[in-house]
C-alpha cells in the first residue's frame, strides 16, 4: 500500500501584519491584553453556556459601569445581540423606530425582520440622529391594527455617521418614547468612542438617562469576538435568556466571551482604545481638512471620518489603502480608524491623498 500523503498541520500568516487601512474598525486585530486574558481563561474544565466563573464576574463588573440592575447575556456578534435585544422588547405585531441610516436597516441584511419577526420605521435624519420630532413622525397608530404597532425607539451612539448624541438628547428621547408607552434600545457597537468623546462614563447616557437594553460593543474595539446584550430595565424585558438561545446566540463556552469583556472593562481598556482610536480621527481630518477638492461631510466625533471627493481620486487610492465608498454615485467615502491605528499610517493616507489630488 502507497504510503498516505503528508498532511501539513502547521499554522502559518497568510498576511502582512505591517499592513493598515482605514475601511473598518472590524479589519483590526485583537489586543495583546485581549489575547492575554483569553489565555488566562483557557485550560481545565469550566461550566458551559454562561455558568462559568468568568461569566459571574462580568455581572459585577456590567453593575460597575451601569448600575446594580444591569444584567449582561454574551452574545456572538452586533447583529445578534440587536435581534435578540429588540425580540425581547416587542410582541409579534411590534415595530421599531430607528433612523434610515441605522445600522439595523441598512447593514444587518433584514435581520431584524426576518429573523427577528419585527417592522422597522425607519426616518430619515441629516445626521444620523433621532429627535422627539423625528420619532414623532412614525409614533402612531398604535390602536390601527392595519399598522405595525410603535413599540421601541433603538438609537445608536455614536451613529453610523461617525456623531454622537449628548446624554441630554438621549434623555429627552427616553422622556419622549416613555411617554408614549414605547422603550427604548441603544445600539453601542461603539458605544466606548461615543464615551471617550463625551469625556463620560458609559452609564450618564444609559442607564443614568432611562435606556432600558443596551447592546454592548466589544468587536470593533479590540476584541477578537462577541458583544452583549446588556439589560438596563428588568421589566421591559422578558425571557432574554430563552431568546438568546433561540435566536442562536447562546455560547458554549460562553468564559471566552466573558473574560474578553471582562479584560476590555475590569480597568481602562475600553476607554484607552476609543480614545485613541478617537484621537487618529482628529489627525486624519485635520490632515485632509484644507486639501482641495476634499469636503468633509460630517462633524468627526468619535473613529470614523466622513467625506467627500472625485470619485477617480479614492479608486486610485484604494489601490494603496483599504476604505470604502459610503455613496458611490456622490462621491462620498468612509475612513475609520481603530485602536491600532498609528500616527504614521494616518501620516501615510494623508500624503498618499495629496499626491492622488494632484496626480
Amino acid at each position: 500500500m502507497a504510503d498516505a500523503p503528508t498532511v501539513k498541520t502547521d499554522a502559518r500568516r497568510h498576511h502582512d501584519p505591517a499592513l493598515r487601512g482605514f475601511a473598518s474598525d472590524n479589519y483590526a486585530g485583537a489586543h495583546p491584553e485581549i489575547l492575554a486574558a483569553l489565555a488566562l481563561a483557557n485550560g481545565g474544565h469550566q461550566v458551559a453556556y454562561g455558568e462559568d466563573e468568568y461569566t459571574d464576574h462580568l455581572q459585577r463588573l456590567m453593575h460597575s459601569h451601569f448600575g446594580s440592575t444591569a444584567e449582561a447575556f454574551p452574545v456572538f456578534n452586533g447583529t445578534g445581540a440587536n435581534v435578540t435585544a429588540l425580540q425581547a422588547l416587542t410582541d409579534r405585531w411590534g415595530a421599531v423606530i430607528c433612523a434610515e441610516s441605522a445600522h439595523i436597516n441598512v447593514d444587518e441584511g433584514g435581520a431584524p425582520e426576518r429573523m427577528g419577526g419585527l417592522k422597522l420605521l425607519t426616518v430619515p435624519t441629516e445626521d444620523g440622529k433621532l429627535t422627539p420630532e423625528l420619532i414623532d413622525r412614525q409614533a402612531w397608530g398604535w390602536e390601527d391594527e392595519h399598522r405595525a404597532m410603535p413599540q421601541v425607539v433603538s438609537i445608536t451612539q455614536n451613529t453610523e455617521l461617525g456623531t454622537v448624541y449628548t446624554p441630554d438628547e438621549i434623555r429627552a428621547i427616553v422622556e419622549h418614547a416613555h411617554e408614549r408607552g414605547m422603550k427604548v434600545h441603544l445600539d453601542g457597537a461603539r458605544i466606548a468612542n461615543a464615551a471617550a468623546s463625551l469625556d463620560v462614563p458609559m452609564r450618564t447616557f444609559t442607564n443614568a438617562v432611562g435606556v432600558d437594553v443596551l447592546s454592548f460593543g466589544g468587536t470593533k474595539n479590540g476584541m477578537l469576538f462577541g458583544e452583549a446584550i446588556v439589560v438596563l430595565n428588568p421589566d421591559a424585558v422578558s425571557h432574554m435568556k430563552h431568546l438568546r438561545k433561540m435566536s442562536m446566540q447562546l455560547a458554549s463556552k460562553m468564559r471566552f466571551v466573558s473574560v474578553q469583556l471582562e479584560a476590555l472593562l475590569a480597568r481602562d481598556l475600553w476607554l484607552r482604545n476609543a480614545r485613541h482610536s478617537n484621537s487618529m480621527a482628529q489627525r486624519l481630518a485635520a490632515g485632509v481638512r484644507d486639501v482641495d477638492g476634499v469636503e468633509i461631510l460630517h462633524p468627526v466625533q468619535a473613529n470614523a471620518v466622513f467625506a467627500r471627493l472625485p470619485q477617480d481620486v479614492s479608486r486610485r487610492l484604494q489601490r494603496r489603502f483599504r476604505f470604502y465608498f459610503w455613496d458611490e454615485t456622490a462621491g462620498d467615502v468612509r475612513w475609520m480608524c481603530s485602536f491600532d491605528t498609528s500616527e504614521d499610517d494616518v501620516d501615510s493616507f494623508v500624503q498618499a491623498l495629496k499626491e492622488e489630488m494632484t496626480h
